[in-house]
This record gives C-alpha cells, sequence and structure tokens, in this order.
C-alpha cells in the first residue's frame, strides 16, 4: 500500500536488499528511464548513491528520488557551537568495563543533542570502523539531520520513535531496531515524553544479513520481515535547520523549506526497520553452548572472510535444551572486541549489576564470562529443558579495538567494581578425587 501525502497512517514493504520504489502521487514515479528530461509533476531527480559507482552489481546500494527541490538547494553549512556529546577518546585501557544506564537529561534534549559518544575504534574519516553511542532525548527534533561519516543502526531501549525520513517514515519501539543509511536526511520524533537507547554508527561496507552456511536456507533474521518506508512528502515553506555529521563534527544551515520532500523513489539504498521478536533463534539439542555468532541479525563483512567490521548480536529468549553441559555462555577470550546493551530484561550470563540501558565493554583477549553467581547455579542446576524468557540483550561485536572516551571513563555511571562480580569464583579443583 502506498500512502498520499494527507494520510495519517504509515506503510511498509518487506524484504531485504530488494529493489523497491514507492510514490505517494499516482504516475510520480517516471517509466523507461531514471533521470527524464521532465520529470512527472515538475519533480527534479536526484541519486542517491550509497556505494561507488563502480561497485559490483550485488554490492551497489543507490536510489533514485523525484522531489520538490534537489538537495543541491542550500546555503553554506557553519560549524555548530554545540557538538556532540562525549569528547575525543580517552586513553587506552584494556579493562572490562560496565556502565549503569545514563540519565535522560533534564532540559529539553532532542535526538541530536541526546547523542553521546561512548566507544569508537577509528576515526570518523576511515572507511572502516565503528563509533557506539548512546542517546536520550525528551523533545522532538525540529531539524533535520544527516550523517556523512556512515550509517545508523538504530536500538531503543525505552520510548518509541517515528523516524521521518526522505523515502518515508518508520514508527520503532523497544525490541525493533532501524538502520539509516548513511547520508539520508531524517528527523526523529518522540510518541512517548523520553526516549533512551543506543546506536551504532558504521563506517564500513553497509550491513546486510549474514550468510547462514551449514544452517540452510532459513533461520535467524528471515529478509520479509524487514521492513522499509513507502514515499511520504512535506511540501512546506518554513525556515527549517538541516545539520549534518562530517568528520566527527556537527555542521547546519538554514532552508526555506523541508528536505523530506521526496514524492517517489525507486532503489535499494533505502531505511529499514526489524522486529527483534521475529527472530529464529538456532540452539543445541545436544550439548554445549553455540558461538554467539549463531544468534547474528545483521554484519558489515571486511576484504577477510568471516571478520567483521560490526556484527549485530542478540541474545533474544529461547529454549535451552541440551543434555549434561554447562548451560550459560562459557569463559572465553576473543580476538572480537565486544561491546554488549540490554534493552529489557536480565542478561542470563549475569546475576546483577547489568542493567536494561546499561553496556559493558570485553576488549580483544579480555578474559570474561558468566559471574560468580551465574557459575555457582549453573554447575549445580538441574539439567531439564528450560526457557530463558523476558530478556533481549545485545552485541555490537567488531574485529577492531574499541576506545572509550573521555566521558565513558570519567561519568559516575562507569562501574569501578565490575571486575569483582568473578572474585566470587571458588576454587573447586580436587587433585584427589575426581
Amino acid at each position: 500500500m502506498n500512502l498520499d501525502a494527507s494520510s495519517p497512517d504509515l506503510g511498509y514493504q518487506s524484504g531485504f536488499g530488494n529493489e523497491f520504489s514507492s510514490e505517494a502521487l499516482p504516475g510520480a514515479l517516471p517509466v523507461g528511464q531514471n533521470s527524464p528530461q521532465k520529470a512527472p509533476y515538475g519533480l527534479y531527480a536526484e541519486l542517491f548513491s550509497g556505494t561507488a559507482f563502480t561497485m559490483v552489481r550485488s554490492e551497489a546500494r543507490r536510489t533514485w528520488m523525484y522531489r520538490i527541490q534537489p538537495s543541491a538547494n542550500h546555503p553554506a553549512f557553519v560549524k555548530l557551537e554545540r557538538q556532540l556529546a562525549g569528547g575525543p577518546l580517552g586513553p587506552v585501557t584494556p579493562n572490562r568495563l560496565r556502565w549503569n544506564p545514563l540519565p535522560i537529561p533534564a532540559e529539553a534534549t532532542d535526538f541530536i543533542d541526546g547523542l553521546v559518544g561512548m566507544v569508537a575504534n577509528s576515526g570518523a574519516e576511515k572507511p572502516s570502523g565503528i563509533s557506539i553511542y548512546h542517546y536520550r532525548a525528551n523533545t522532538s527534533m525540529q531539524r533535520v539531520f544527516f550523517n556523512a561519516d556512515g550509517e545508523l543502526l538504530l536500538v531503543p531501549e525505552q520510548g518509541r520513535l517515528r523516524i521521518c525520513t526522505e523515502l518515508g517514515r518508520l514508527d520503532l519501539e523497544p525490541l525493533e531496531i532501524a538502520v539509516i543509511p548513511r547520508g539520508l536526511k531524517f528527523r526523529v520524533e518522540l510518541l512517548d515524553p523520553q526516549a533512551r537507547g543506543y546506536v551504532a554508527e558504521n563506517h564500513g561496507a553497509p550491513l546486510r544479513l549474514p550468510d547462514l552456511g551449514p544452517i540452510g536456507s532459513n533461520g535467524l533474521a528471515n529478509p520479509r520481515d524487514f521492513l522499509t518506508p513507502v514515499a511520504y512528502y512535506e511540501d512546506t515553506r518554513q525556515s527549517t535547520p538541516l545539520v549534518q555529521k562530517f568528520l566527527g563534527e556537527l555542521w547546519g544551515c538554514e532552508l526555506d523549506h523541508s528536505p523530506l520532500n521526496v514524492v517517489a523513489w525507486h532503489g535499494n539504498n533505502v531505511p529499514y526497520k526489524y522486529d527483534l521478536r521475529r527472530f529464529n533463534t538456532i540452539g543445541t539439542v545436544s550439548f554445549d553452548h553455540p558461538d554467539p555468532s549463531i544468534f547474528t541479525v545483521l554484519t558489515s563483512p571486511t576484504s577477510v572472510p568471516g571478520l567483521a567490521n560490526l556484527d549485530f548480536v542478540i541474545f533474544p529468549p529461547r529454549w535451552m535444551v541440551a543434555e549434561n553441559t554447562f548451560r550459560p555462555p562459557w569463559f572465553h577470550r576473543n580476538l572480537m572486541n565486544e561491546f554488549m546493551g540490554l534493552i529489557q530484561g536480565s542478561y542470563d550470563a549475569k546475576a546483577e549489576g547489568f542493567l536494561p540501558g546499561g553496556a559493558s565493554l570485553h576488549s580483544c583477549m579480555s578474559a570474561h564470562g558468566p559471574d560468580g553467581e551465574t557459575c555457582t547455579k549453573a554447575i549445580a542446576a538441574e539439567l531439564q529443558p528450560s526457557k530463558i524468557d523476558n530478556t533481549m540483550a545485545f552485541m555490537f561485536e567488531t574485529s577492531q579495538v574499541l576506545r572509550p572516551s573521555r566521558f565513558a571513563l570519567e561519568c559516575p555511571q562507569l562501574q569501578s567494581n565490575y571486575d569483582a562480580c568473578w572474585a566470587s569464583l571458588p576454587v573447586t579443583f580436587t587433585p584427589n578425587r575426581r
């Protein structure tokens, strides 16, 4: 279903990686050529490229837009006085870190002002790497934003959002995620009094579904469960601030119209959302906890097969059905770097201290695993089929080391005693008795 500009409802198209098309006015999409001499309704044709022109067809991301005014119609951008919170990266540390949830500000704060840089592994000018933010907001944006530094993966923890983009609108709630392509203009409106969550900024290859390998043709996240919006445009003649993030800095200008003025479009460089509750979990039915890669929703690959620039991994409600084995995630040291968050409930590897809205960082080769209380219970547990329920934890995993920001290392939410959760592990070794 496509919507016209007066419709109060939302519409979606399903699928991942498809060539989509949508028009808010009938016949707004040209037939036969992308950039006609005279586009329907007097619209301007504009190509929105998310990859290099010469990228192989299977990897190319691009969308043709037919809009009331072209994006080129803007004055010079000026660096804003107020920049993103979080500050520069702090000193190098190999230590395991964990944070309590950041409070939502008391003063009026929109999505942009509520972004706080927590960790990063490359500068915004690099062609790979990620940066991770928390967002906190209590008011809707009255301006429009685009990020020239990378695509954005939004993970709400509390509060519903309406993301108004050039290509249409996405309503988002906790337990759903959204991906906004690099450079796409959008505005975040709050559907609840306040909102909080996580953002991964991906500087590398665009996110896509992981290959399933021996799993076969079904399982994990199904393409049909991803939703992209239908065309919806704003035809206004009022002053609209436009803000862009460029090489880590915020720049702004003033438009005399809304830049969300795309009447029709077709392509595959599009925003999309996904309901994490639709993830088809694959688990063991014999023994041993599988690798966390079995929970990958989306991945940004590198030139090395199997080595991700960014993996988005979830730990959803699921049945644990296995015999004579340790049920929680085992103790491990990992080449990858793991930034974890919690959307709701509790995480099955931590008895306490890891709260919804909080986060943890386990860097390359940093030893971690279940805390003392969880481990003791797991060893003594009766191994019957059981269900892990009322939970949703996730992980941004990357192959490059993540460095915390100065803010993240100095804020009062940083837990000073995180290492103590493993100190209670008893020595149970008995060399004289098996």
